[in-house]
């Protein structure tokens, strides 16, 4: 059964820093492609970041290029966001998406990051 499961999230002020994980269980997570995806509230779904199988090449949303930082560590099976410079824009839901529009497309339940003072 697959299961994506995120943590640590939470509170943070402005400038401040986060990681949040995705532990993901019940599939073969080196053989795919990770996403992040984030919906603030009141707002649609905004894809952030992706990452290949091997972790060596990571794409980034203009609107979090040189904040954020996705990786992964295929022997532990979890994908991460390291999120550092945080602003009141970046206040959402955070989703981990495996095959994300693939046909084994499947999302975690999301965790929560609020920015604010």
């Amino acid at each position: 059964q697959v299961q994506l499961v995120e943590s640590g999230g939470g509170l943070v002020q402005p400038g401040g820093s986060l990681r949040v994980s995705c532990a993901t269980f019940g599939f073969s997570f080196s053989s795919y492609y990770m996403n992040w995806v984030r919906q603030a509230p009141g707002k649609g779904l905004e894809w952030v970041s992706v990452i290949n199988t091997g972790g060596s090449t990571a794409y980034y949303a203009d609107s979090v290029k040189g904040r954020f930082t996705i990786s992964r560590d295929n022997a532990k099976n979890t994908l991460y966001l390291q999120l550092n410079n945080l602003r009141p824009e970046d206040t959402a839901l955070y989703y981990c998406v495996k095959d994300l529009i693939g046909l084994d497309e499947y999302w975690g339940q999301g965790v929560q990051v609020t920015v604010s003072s």
